[in-house]
């Protein structure tokens, strides 16, 4: 064999054991919080059912607040994997402390602007009043965990641009357990009902935001980093955040068209997509694993300014989103006539969901691809483009999807919703994260990404 071709797949090798070494734990950290977010609903299922409703009402106001920060996490990745390609680690740590009080920052504006309001928020569900009563106090006290979830997302996001994807999922395991065993104490042991709930969560947060940021503090003091706050460093970091909550809301939005018009076909198709989104959504946290891998190592090989190199890893992990994607599709269109019966006893329900998981199997190669596409330009603090790109799609997808519902026949209409999803939404994302990709203006090589003003380490 010739020496070249030697020295390709020792070099593919390579990446492909780095690329596993970032993803497989990224893929178990994120599998691990559903399942105990379902242990969770168990604890207060037992409870009685206005307790659970209150736990989703709830629970969806969090996590909506929560997701628009997602950018903690994913801009925090970038930019430090950037600096630690440059070889600068200290410049690194500064800027990820600096995401780390932006985290702060935000998690207390959030608490002080949303306690007060909880019941108004709550309110706009229309629950009845028991409903609404065991949301409002699981919200309460819920929100006073927002700062550690977001300091959980801001440090996450520093130990995964410093190539560490382990300590995350340690603490993500160790953390969940802790909040099952905190919520089955005070929930029934201590017999403080849905309010025992909320809290042992908010405890489990609190102390898995502890760990990480020790971790991440730890490095601070071993790279001689400041720790106080920075303000130019957190205010680049908030304006880098923009870019990615406009793409992150523009994403929430399309879901929400789904949503709706799902609801529109009636009560078997809604509760039918609910169960198809949540299985979609499970799977897209294997996927998810690649783009997270995608965001460290991409902004690390740009630090370096290896241009060529980065080319070269990006069209690996585009073939590994891609045949990953095969692989859960063929496994998601072989399990479809079994998978209702876990869920829901409702007959109508399970023949409904078999034809709307085969079209959700047909798109899952396609997913694999964009997922791991938005990893790469993430991590090269592309979020601008993503921006213009995330209101492309949704201004594509809304037409088409309100056309499948209401012009399909309405046997198979949901079928034709999801055909929809794939086409337009999942489609046009691929589309524009590909177009973005082919070229070169994406690539910027050295400490920072494009659109990112230069930073000054602080003294």
């Amino acid at each position: 064999m010739p020496v070249r071709s030697v020295r390709r797949l020792t070099r593919r090798s390579s990446q492909d054991r780095e690329i596993l070494r970032l993803a497989v734990p990224a893929f178990l950290a994120l599998v691990a919080e559903p399942m105990f977010l379902l242990a969770d609903a168990a604890i207060v299922g037992h409870l009685g059912t206005p307790e659970l409703a209150g736990l989703g009402i709830a629970g969806a106001i969090v996590q909506t607040a929560v997701g628009l920060c997602v950018f903690l996490a994913y801009g925090t990745t970038a930019s430090v994997a950037r600096q630690i390609g440059a070889g600068d680690t200290r410049g690194a740590l500064s800027q990820g402390i600096d995401g780390l009080w932006l985290a702060v920052l935000i998690g207390i504006a959030t608490t002080a602007v949303a306690l007060p309001a909880a019941g108004w928020l709550v309110g706009l569900f229309g629950a009845d009043a028991a409903v609404t009563e065991a949301a409002t106090t699981y919200l309460r006290i819920a929100l006073l965990g927002v700062t550690p979830l977001l300091l959980m997302l801001a440090a996450t996001g520093v130990l995964r641009g410093l190539q560490d994807t382990r300590t995350p999922l340690v603490v993500a395991v160790v953390g969940n357990l802790a909040n099952v065993v905190l919520n089955v104490v005070l929930v029934y042991g201590l017999d403080l009902g849905i309010a025992g709930s909320a809290l042992g969560t908010d405890l489990a947060q609190l102390g898995s935001a502890a760990a990480l940021v020790a971790v991440v503090v730890a490095a601070c003091r071993r790279a001689g980093a400041p720790l106080r706050p920075h303000l130019p460093g957190v205010r680049r970091a908030a304006h880098a955040g923009v870019a990615l909550v406009i793409r992150t809301l523009t994403l929430r939005a399309s879901l929400l068209v789904m949503t709706y018009a799902a609801a529109t076909l009636g009560a078997t198709a809604t509760a039918t997509h609910q169960l198809a989104m949540t299985i979609w959504t499970f799977l897209a946290f294997a996927l998810d694993a690649i783009a997270i891998a995608a965001q460290a190592i991409t902004g690390r090989f740009l630090g370096v300014g290896d241009l060529r190199l980065t080319r070269e890893v990006t069209d690996r992990m585009v073939r590994w989103g891609l045949w990953s994607g095969v692989l859960s599709g063929l496994l998601l269109a072989a399990l479809s006539p079994l998978l209702g019966g876990l869920f829901t006893p409702d007959a109508a329900v399970r023949d409904l969901l078999v034809p709307v998981l085969l079209v959700a199997a047909l798109f899952q190669p396609v997913a694999g691809v964009v997922f791991v596409l938005d990893g790469v330009l993430i991590g090269a603090g592309d979020g601008r483009y993503l921006a213009w790109g995330g209101v492309l799609v949704l201004g594509a997808f809304a037409p088409v999807a309100w056309a499948a519902t209401a012009l399909a026949p309405p046997g198979p209409a949901l079928a034709w919703l999801w055909g929809s999803f794939g086409v337009a939404f999942m489609g046009s994302r691929a589309v524009v994260l590909l177009h973005r990709s082919r070229g070169d203006s994406w690539m910027v090589p050295g400490g920072r990404g494009a659109g990112v003003p230069a930073a000054s380490t602080p003294t």
